[in-house]
């Protein structure tokens, strides 16, 4: 299995509805082919700023490559780059 969790902190001009919107389209990611298991949600710990935690598994590091392929993603990575800095932590099981 491929694990692959990245902590996204929010800039502070993100108003939270359009935060709200941008965690629930990326939930969807869990209806992605080789997704064994996969959470999109705001951290309980706003100490240091709102942070959005992902946390996933994937069956294996190629149905992991086909994710980061797919057009969706790609969307994603933009949209979260534009409105946020984020640590990626990958590993196999």
């Amino acid at each position: 299995m491929y694990r692959h969790i990245v902590l996204f902190r929010v800039h502070d001009h993100v108003e939270d509805a359009y935060l709200d919107a941008v965690v629930d389209m990326m939930q969807t990611f869990e209806m992605f082919p080789g997704v064994i298991s996969w959470t999109t949600t705001r951290s309980l710990d706003e100490r240091k700023g709102r942070v959005i935690v992902e946390d996933s598994t994937f069956e294996s590091r190629e149905a992991f490559r086909a994710f980061q392929a797919d057009p969706g993603h790609a969307s994603a990575a933009r949209t979260m780059a534009e409105i946020s800095d984020w640590w990626v932590g990958d590993y196999e099981t």
